[in-house]
């Protein structure tokens, strides 16, 4: 039966909850956005951190949305597990800092308590960062309860035991590059969204209506198969915003969307493709035609003459065949990275994008 009811009902029922999960308002968005930048520079540590960085020696990895559940049929994080464990080791490992961009546990479907007993093993990994003073927790819509909860504190002393965590709602952070100044704007991205941005009736929809109905179904709505498409409108208006500052990027999580250098994997495509036909690479046109056929219905290729690289987003740690992305800045690169399972056992890292951040087209 369960199986008869998923193939009837899963599209209706992720079309009814992407309907009902995001409403982005242009107006809202920018300023929100706007607002919270001016609040981190002017009173830093009060609803955020500026961080000053040497791009050479530093490294941060930036994760979002990994919606830890209760390992029931709606844990969309329990495919995952494994693979952020490997993660969390390897940067740890290699000293890297650790920027957890939020929706890192999912307080709209589960109680907190819920969520502590079922995730023991990736808190013990988070608080080796949090031991090396290296790890920034900034919250989402789906856990905003860690900002806005009176308990919050006493649950996250629970949870990292004497290493205190104060949570952030975004973080800058700031260096040069070929002696220009350049702000990196780190926050969830959810601002501006009239269904995540303190909506009651978003937060009912999912806990009471599609929580209970994912559960049975066993449906996780986010395949990668999703992201081969152009921007979220919602990832569109960030661009919009991140393209009018200067010697700026912003990186945000929220739409589960990996973008690089404001492009998506399909729009990356799409603008190789248009490189390899300015000097006719032959065998570069056919191997790219390839790919975007495989991934896309084909039609007018988009244009993006005039796009600058000033909007990243981490993706998520939650695609149902297990993978997980993020973005990566270090030794004065900045990479789109994924992390999926090589045979049962093994997690392996792939880099799928990379960019010298010296490179990259600002205003």
């Amino acid at each position: 039966m369960r199986l008869f009811l998923q193939r009837l009902l899963t599209k209706p029922v992720i079309n009814l909850a992407n309907k009902w999960s995001s409403r982005p308002d242009k107006e809202r968005v920018d300023k929100a956005l706007s607002n919270l930048y001016q609040s981190i520079t002017t009173e830093p540590d009060k609803r955020g951190l500026v961080i000053p960085f040497d791009s050479k020696k530093d490294q941060f990895v930036i994760f979002s949305d990994l919606h830890k559940g209760a390992r029931d049929g709606s844990d969309i994080f329990a495919m995952a597990e494994k693979n952020y464990l490997a993660a969390l080791e390897y940067y740890d490992q290699n000293k890297f800092c650790y920027i957890n961009l939020g929706d890192s546990e999912e307080l709209w479907e589960n109680l907190i308590a819920t969520i502590k007993h079922h995730n023991q093993a990736t808190f013990e990994k988070e608080k080796q960062f949090l031991i090396r003073q290296a790890f920034i927790k900034i919250y989402g819509n789906h856990d905003v309860y860690w900002d806005n909860d009176p308990l919050a504190s006493i649950n996250l002393e629970q949870i990292y035991g004497s290493q205190r965590v104060k949570i952030y709602e975004g973080v800058i952070l700031k260096t040069t590059i070929d002696e220009k100044p350049l702000d990196i704007y780190l926050t969830h991205g959810h601002q501006g969204d009239l269904q995540s941005d303190g909506n009651w009736f978003s937060k009912w929809f999912v806990s009471d209506i599609w929580g209970p109905l994912q559960n049975y179904l066993r449906i996780n709505p986010n395949t990668p198969a999703n992201n081969n498409e152009l921007k979220t409108e919602h990832n569109s208006m960030m661009y919009e915003w991140s393209s009018k500052r200067k010697n700026m990027l912003l990186i945000t999580g929220h739409t589960h969307q990996p973008v690089f250098r404001s492009l998506t994997e399909l729009e990356i495509l799409y603008e190789k493709l248009n490189d390899a036909k300015i000097v006719n690479d032959n065998k570069a046109i056919e191997e790219l035609s390839r790919k975007i056929d495989h991934l896309h219905l084909k039609g007018k290729a988009p244009s993006f003459k005039g796009y600058l690289d000033t909007y990243f987003n981490s993706g998520c740690c939650c695609f149902d065949d297990g993978d997980m992305t993020g973005i990566e800045i270090a030794g004065d690169c900045i990479r789109l990275i994924k992390w999926r399972y090589k045979g049962r056992k093994e997690s392996e890292r792939i880099v799928l994008e990379e960019s010298k951040l010296a490179d990259l087209k600002l205003k």
